[in-house]
């Protein structure tokens, strides 16, 4: 697969990394004139976003027409400049996110890891669990696809909705490798009975 990945800092080269080891075409779409985010956008059969929280605006104005039709991954987290939420529990970034770019297919996943981990899905040997939301079962499929491509166990939580809950998952562990200073080599595991 194509993917287009915005953004070209450690969540994007992880991820790029990853992909790539598993078979997949990158592009990186980023501030350098060379490799636009408009180009990579238009290029990608699925774009990753992997910016900071402020700049998806940009992001999205840049990328803008060229997602409609397309899984759009986002990987970012809503974060304040205290690494708090910065939206809360009647919207999410990524439904936001849907606003500015109404024909794309959008997908909140990879969110809740650490970029150390993003590329390879695990923490030693332990296989790691992306949790993934959106609307569109089809894009649901593409991305459960690349999850499990990168390592992952990949689980549908449910509708786009629910990044409401993914994204305070992400606050919760970046709190904790931060602020309690438990560092990052750490994520979340769905364990079945």
């Amino acid at each position: 697969m194509k993917i287009a990945i915005i953004g070209k800092g450690n969540v994007g080269t992880a991820l790029g990394g990853g992909l790539t080891r598993a078979g997949h075409e990158i592009r990186y779409g980023h501030r350098d004139p060379k490799e636009t985010v408009a180009s990579a956008a238009s290029w990608g059969d699925a774009i990753i976003l992997a910016v900071p929280f402020a700049g998806v605006p940009a992001a999205a104005n840049e990328i803008g027409r060229a997602s409609d039709g397309k899984t759009l991954i986002d990987v970012t987290n809503a974060l304040d400049s205290s690494l708090d939420l910065a939206v809360g529990f009647t919207t999410s970034g990524a439904e936001e996110l849907q606003k500015l770019l109404p024909g794309a297919y959008v997908v909140k996943a990879f969110n809740t890891v650490f970029a150390q981990n993003q590329g390879s899905g695990s923490i030693g040997r332990e296989q790691l669990t992306a949790f993934i939301a959106g609307d569109d079962p089809e894009a649901l499929g593409t991305v459960t696809t690349l999850a499990r491509d990168l390592g992952f166990d990949p689980v549908v939580v449910g509708g786009l909705h629910c990044a409401r809950y993914l994204e305070p998952m992400a606050i919760m562990i970046i709190g904790m490798a931060f602020k309690e200073n438990m560092g990052t080599k750490m994520g979340y595991k769905l364990i079945r009975g």
